[in-house]
């Protein structure tokens, strides 16, 4: 039985070959901020109002031309082919489902035109630039064309984080060793959710740009790699911005600065995030500079947040600093890693049923009555 975040990575673990589960689960060096992430929530403790009437809610908002149910995201992962077969599919249509976003991967294994086609719910493009000018320009026209309401634009991983626990499994760049194949091998269910009717995922939206060669599997993810552009500045996002006629984002903020640079440069919002602890290890969490952000940027300004959520009870903390709304990761890959899309659409539900529920014992009736004032930090 699923009952939280907790029994469905305890599941995964199971379930899912060790070179796999760390991949998803795993941060950075000695894992810091991938722990700090989590439990930086503690900091802040509810002040709850009584004797109000909470019995009608509305957890509905508004992210530009999106209008969403609840103030969720699915965030941005990669390569979730390797997860499952249709994983990204199985993502998209959950959150269409729930009416929450969906915020789709350069590097997912399904291409922008294939969740065009299975989805009906608010779809975002996330876009990392590569040294190819001409292939980043085509990858926003796609998506404009496939009617993504949103561009995010993630500017923190042009420079791989070094994630130790991933590299554990591997006898030397991209080649598994030989305990990593015979594990995968032990786990037959794996095998044949993930590998047999696909054989090693690929790139869906890379496809059209790699060398034959470099179609899928490891191969595909080293070529991508080195394609990164490490020249990214903001002149680059400028650029960018002259592109998208959309809404757009900037992932990866972990600055007051940033923040106040995006707005300046004509983003409509941005993404404060440490990657979910996968980049630098020591950084600091995002919710210790949402407050900050929120009074430098203004009110307009969206502000989204990831990296460590795992509770309603995180996203209304989040909500009452002054975020617009969450992305959530791992939970949902968890999720649909064990049981497919059922239980990624299990998994956004109890979610939103954990914030509404909060609401109500919060005494508020609407996101938009949360405040810093319901929060004391300690």
């Amino acid at each position: 039985m699923i009952i939280n975040w907790q029994t469905l990575r305890h599941e995964a673990q199971r379930s899912l070959p060790a070179f796999v589960f760390s991949y998803v689960d795993g941060g950075a060096d000695d894992e810091k901020t991938l722990t700090s992430n989590t439990s930086v929530f503690d900091r802040w403790q509810f002040l709850p109002a009584v004797l109000k009437d909470t019995s009608q809610r509305d957890l509905s908002i508004k992210l530009g031309s999106s209008s969403l149910l609840a103030p969720l995201l699915v965030a941005p992962t990669g390569y979730n082919g390797m997860l499952r077969y249709q994983a990204d599919i199985m993502l998209a249509r959950a959150a269409s489902q729930q009416g929450i976003g969906h915020i789709q991967s350069t590097v997912s294994t399904a291409s922008i035109e294939q969740l065009a086609a299975v989805s009906s719910g608010s779809r975002w493009f996330q876009l990392y630039v590569l040294k190819d000018r001409n292939v980043t320009r085509d990858l926003i026209e796609r998506a404009q064309r496939a009617g993504c309401e949103a561009l995010v634009v993630s500017v923190d991983a042009v420079h791989f984080g070094n994630r130790e626990r991933d590299k554990a499994h591997y006898r030397r760049p991209m080649k598994l060793s030989w305990k990593a194949m015979f594990d995968a091998a032990r786990h037959p269910g794996w095998l044949s959710r993930t590998l047999i009717p696909q054989g090693m995922p690929g790139f869906g939206n890379l496809t059209p740009y790699l060398p034959a060669e470099y179609q899928k599997g490891m191969g595909a993810a080293a070529y991508f790699a080195s394609q990164m552009d490490q020249a990214l500045n903001w002149q680059t996002l400028a650029w960018i911005r002259e592109l998208w006629t959309g809404p757009l984002y900037v992932k990866g903020i972990s600055t007051v600065q940033d923040a106040i640079t995006a707005k300046q440069v004509g983003a409509d919002g941005v993404v404060l995030s440490n990657h979910g602890g996968r980049q630098l290890d020591g950084c600091i969490s995002p919710m210790l500079i949402l407050e900050a952000t929120r009074r430098a940027v203004g009110s307009d300004f969206k502000l989204i947040i990831d990296s460590g959520f795992r509770r309603g009870t995180d996203v209304v903390k989040a909500l009452a600093l002054g975020a617009d709304a969450v992305s959530l990761g791992r939970p949902l890959l968890y999720a649909v890693a064990t049981g497919g899309e059922a239980r990624a659409n299990q998994t956004m539900a109890s979610m939103i049923q954990e914030i509404d529920r909060t609401l109500a014992q919060l005494g508020c009736s609407k996101i938009s009555e949360l405040n810093p004032d319901m929060l004391l930090k300690l």
